[in-house]
């Protein structure tokens, strides 16, 4: 019913920049909240960032002041902007979002996930 996909992971130096992208498409008839997780090995899922529909966010600290959520309602999609990568940043990063499909309620979906790697 929704798809999420994600594109523009992968191999960033330490302190290097990367953009990920996640678009929701299917019977779409809102989104909701969008937002990034990560799960590095070994560790559980944590939370990176979420935007609302109106714009307001939330980051892990962590990343405040390094990376940048943003988000196109037009094209139902989530941005991650990563700046000053650190290694601890490398993870696979999924994708979430709240949407209500036509004639249905709410409900979460997630990504397939894209791997980021922040190495020399």
């Amino acid at each position: 019913q929704v798809e999420l996909v994600e594109s523009g992971g992968g191999l960033v130096q330490p302190g290097g920049s990367l953009r990920l992208s996640c678009a929701a498409s299917g019977s779409i008839f809102r989104v909701y909240t969008m937002g990034w997780y990560r799960q590095a090995p070994g560790k559980q899922r944590e939370l990176v960032a979420t935007i609302t529909n109106d714009g307001s966010t939330v980051y892990v600290d962590s990343v405040k002041g390094r990376f940048t959520i943003s988000r196109d309602n037009a094209k139902n999609t989530v941005y991650l902007q990563m700046n000053s990568a650190k290694p601890e940043d490398t993870a696979v990063y999924y994708c979430n979002a709240l949407v209500r499909v036509q004639n249905g309620i709410p409900l979460a979906s997630w990504g397939q996930g894209t791997q980021v790697t922040v190495s020399s």
